[in-house]
């Protein structure tokens, strides 16, 4: 019975990994039609512009899916403590990643999106 357990959490780990990369792989190619497709739109941002900022968000998405698998494949198979500590080294680089992308996608800290907001709906009014 537990190496059914195993084995079915290892499963859900690996289909999680394979999404992760499905989802960069077809934000790219989202992000390229998208970004080919503005040219013909009106649209005041640049095709570069809405490729980078279309692909940062799969990519975001992506990384937090491999990071799930990963949860669930290190602390239901093996919580030791070697394994936990290469668990932790890969979330804290991929948690830098995420908010380096969104810094870089946004154009500011995330802490001040907010601020912007908040600017945007009182120039409405």
């Amino acid at each position: 019975m537990q190496t059914q357990v195993k084995d079915a959490i290892e499963t859900i780990s690996m289909l999680l990994e394979i999404v992760g990369v499905a989802v960069i792989l077809l934000g790219f190619a989202y992000a390229s039609l998208r970004a080919l497709g503005a040219r013909s739109q009106e649209d005041d941002r640049s095709p570069y512009t809405i490729l980078r900022a279309t692909f940062g968000r799969s990519i975001l998405l992506g990384l937090e899916i491999l990071v799930a698998a990963d949860l669930i494949l290190t602390i239901a198979i093996e919580p030791t403590l070697d394994n936990l500590s290469v668990l932790a080294v890969l979330i804290a680089l991929r948690t830098f990643l995420s908010f380096s992308l969104e810094v870089e996608i946004d154009g500011r800290w995330p802490w001040q999106r907010a601020a912007c907001v908040e600017a945007a709906h009182a120039e409405k009014d």
